[in-house]
C-alpha cells in the first residue's frame, strides 16, 4: 500500500503524522517512509534515534520500494498543480492534514480546488494539531469541510509528539502520560485507511 502525505501548508503536522503512519503500518508489514520534503524533517528524526522501518529520500526511493509491502511518502509543503497531479496518480490514498484555524484550512481548501480540477478523488483530510478546548473550534472545522472526504478520527495537540521528535522516536516510546493517547489517535487513523483495502 502507498500512502502520500501532502500539504499546502507548513507547520500542520505533515512529517508526525507520515512518521506515525509509517509506524502503524510497520506493525502491518514491512515499511519505508520516503523522506521527499527538502527539509529532511523525517530523516532528522530518524537520526536521532531509531524507527521500526527505514527512510530513505525520494532519489533512494527507485532502489527501495520494490522491497517494502507498504510506502508512506512525506513531501514538500505547497506543491503545484503538477506536483499534486503525480502525487495524486502515485498512491492509493493522499492524506492532506491541517490545523482546524481558518488560515490552514484555507490552505487546504486551494490544495482540494486543484484536486478537483485534476479529477481526483483519492485524498481524505485530517485535522491536526485540534485543541482539546475550545472543542468549538474543531467542530467548526469539520463543519467547513463536512462535504469533503474527512477522517473521523482527528490528531489531538499534545506535547508528546514534540518529545517524540527530539527524542528520535515514535511516540509510543516517550516517558509522557498522554504517550499512549497520541498514539491510538494515529491507530485510529491507520486503521481507516488500512482496513477497507483489506476487504
Amino acid at each position: 500500500m502507498l500512502v502520500t502525505v501532502a500539504g499546502f501548508k507548513g507547520g500542520v503536522g505533515k512529517t508526525t503524522t507520515a512518521v506515525h503512519l509509517a509506524c502503524y503500518f510497520s506493525q502491518q508489514g514491512n515499511t519505508l517512509l520516503v523522506d521527499g520534503d527538502p527539509n529532511r524533517s523525517a530523516t532528522g528524526w530518524s537520526k536521532r534515534g531509531a524507527f521500526p522501518f527505514k527512510v530513505v529520500d525520494l532519489m533512494q526511493a527507485a532502489l527501495y520500494s520494490p522491497q517494502y509491502e507498504h510506502i508512506v511518502i512525506d513531501t514538500a509543503a505547497r506543491p503545484d498543480r503538477g506536483e499534486l497531479e503525480a502525487l495524486a496518480d502515485g498512491c492509493h490514498l493522499l492524506v492532506l492534514p491541517t490545523t482546524p484555524d481558518a488560515l490552514a484550512i484555507d490552505a487546504l481548501l486551494q490544495t482540494v480546488d486543484l484536486l478537483h480540477e485534476i479529477e481526483s478523488d483519492r485524498y481524505r483530510i485530517l485535522l491536526t494539531m485540534v485543541h482539546p478546548k475550545p472543542v468549538k473550534m474543531a467542530q467548526q472545522a469539520r463543519e467547513a469541510l463536512s462535504k469533503f472526504p474527512l477522517f473521523h478520527s482527528e490528531i489531538r495537540r499534545l506535547i508528546a509528539y514534540e518529545k517524540a521528535s527530539l527524542q528520535g522516536v515514535p511516540v509510543y516510546e516517550v516517558k509522557d502520560r498522554m504517550a499512549k493517547v497520541a498514539w491510538k489517535d494515529y491507530q485510529t487513523v491507520g486503521k481507516e485507511i488500512y482496513e477497507p483495502f483489506q476487504d
